[in-house]
């Protein structure tokens, strides 16, 4: 196994702990990926020539860009739906946090598209219930889609959160896209854990893990019995080959009939 699964600390470290950096570290996601956790009072500010996005993973904030000043709270984020601010390139922002201990992921990524920018509120995305009637409910979750091709068009991030069911399955059928991902994991309970197929792979992960999917990887995901796993979930966008329905995802066609015919499935008999 390589380095595409980074083990989180069982705490996120106070301040910006870079797990991905254009041109260094992970250099093949083609994106920024930290974690950012403030003190109380603690600011965090800064302007960059890219795409940015921060994503409120628990916690109360004040997000400052552009005169706009918004105060946020989120109290996990299993729960409640995100708030996520984006930005353009050369957008000077500032978070400060109003609690001890507020959790945030940061994302950047060139982007020369000039548009405006939005904080997204939890009335913006809404809990998203997919997998419903089909394969006896074993891929039943919940998703929350930030952005894509058809809501952001401009963004060169695809981007959203999944929570995966206790003893479920997410991302299933097996796909494939050309695009790199990066799932950042959080579980419920905290010990709890799962299992992430990486092609003919399996990783287990567990709290504040993160794994780096290169292209042309399969990548369903179940949580185990007892535990929720949460995981945002981030694609670069290629502009000459984006992700966009329904080119991408490719399911696998070995796979792909389980959705497609629950009757096919097998089922103990009844006594």
């Amino acid at each position: 196994m390589t380095d595409r699964l980074v083990r989180g600390q069982k705490t996120v470290p106070y301040g910006y702990t870079s797990l991905a950096e254009m041109g260094k570290l992970h250099a093949d996601m083609y994106m920024d990926f930290g974690l950012l956790k403030l003190k109380q009072g603690e600011v965090f500010s800064e302007e960059k020539p890219f795409e940015c996005l921060y994503l409120l993973v628990s916690g109360s904030v004040e997000f400052n860009w552009n005169g706009q000043i918004v105060q946020a709270q989120r109290n996990n984020c299993f729960d409640n739906s995100p708030w996520v601010l984006h930005v353009p390139a050369h957008t000077a922002i500032s978070i400060t946090s109003i609690i001890e201990g507020s959790e945030l992921t940061v994302h950047r990524t060139e982007n020369e598209r000039e548009f405006d920018a939005k904080l997204y509120g939890p009335e913006d995305l809404p809990d998203e219930i997919r997998g419903e009637g089909t394969m006896y409910e074993t891929g039943t979750r919940t998703v929350r889609t930030v952005l894509d091709k058809n809501l952001a068009p401009w963004s060169n991030f695809v981007f959203g959160e999944v929570i995966t069911s206790p003893g479920k399955w997410s991302s299933y059928p097996p796909h494939i896209h050309p695009q790199p991902e990066i799932y950042y994991y959080k579980m419920f309970p905290e010990q709890g854990y799962g299992f992430c197929e990486y092609g003919d792979d399996v990783y287990k992960v567990k709290h504040n893990d993160t794994v780096f999917i290169e292209p042309n990887y399969t990548h369903p995901q179940t949580a185990a019995p007892g535990y929720a796993l949460w995981y945002m979930w981030v694609i670069r966008q290629d502009n000459k080959d984006p992700y966009e329905s329904p080119k991408y995802p490719h399911f696998i066609e070995e796979h792909d009939w389980a959705r497609k015919d629950t009757s096919a499935i097998w089922q103990p008999k009844k006594r």
